[in-house]
């Protein structure tokens, strides 16, 4: 069975056998210069800033992954409650961080 991950509290058709804890993976990433002046150009005319979008979205699942990696070295076949949090840190310096509840489920 692969890695179950839910932003829900339970899981509908399973049983919580055992809770594990909280796992978390963390990416801090710096933002590409080219990038960044593409959006600065963007943002002139209005839009999506489709390469901060792109970037956005490679970060977030690094961040998932790593989450996913934890909870799998602690046993778990699912993750309940995720999350994501991210922060700016420093001028152009991006931290997200994916996390939950790892847990031991069975299919009903």
């Amino acid at each position: 069975m692969d890695l179950i991950v839910s932003t829900m509290n339970d899981l509908p058709g399973y049983t919580i056998d055992e809770v594990l804890g909280e796992v978390t993976g963390l990416t801090v990433r710096s933002r590409n210069v080219g990038t960044q002046l593409g959006a600065g150009f963007k943002a002139l005319v209005g839009g999506e800033l489709k390469g901060l979008t792109k970037q956005l979205m490679e970060t977030r699942e690094e961040a998932r992954a790593r989450m996913c990696e934890e909870a799998a070295a602690l046993g778990a076949n699912a993750v309940l409650a995720m999350r994501f949090d991210s922060d700016e840190i420093g001028q152009g310096y991006q931290e997200l961080v994916a996390y939950g509840t790892a847990v031991k489920v069975t299919k009903r």
